[in-house]
């Protein structure tokens, strides 16, 4: 999970806590608690980062954590709150012209 690219989901609506933060997905109806303000950085960095480790250095995770802030955000992705991010396409598709022969 380290390197691959992911992002809280579409569905998922983040309301700051104390503790850290509710995580309510508008689809599923479900509710979960995320449950230190350092695992919401990350979970709202992961959308602009490359990686899930480029989050986690981002917000600060020592290395020495980042094992038990995985185990967390494969739970959440494992419950739908959290999905792949889609590559953006690198280069625009091109449409070959229509052809000017009748049918």
């Amino acid at each position: 999970m380290l390197t691959e690219a992911w992002q809280l989901s579409g569905s998922v609506s983040l309301r700051p806590e104390r503790f850290g933060a509710l995580a309510y997905d508008f689809r599923t109806r479900r509710l979960s608690f995320l449950k230190t303000p350092t695992l919401v950085d990350v979970v709202r960095r992961l959308g602009d980062s490359p990686t899930v480790l480029d989050a986690l250095t981002g917000a600060g995770v020592d290395a020495s954590q980042q094992a038990a802030y995985v185990r967390a955000l494969s739970g959440l992705a494992t419950s739908g709150l959290l999905v792949p991010q889609h590559p953006s396409p690198s280069a625009p598709v091109s449409v070959p012209a229509a052809s000017q022969e009748g049918p």
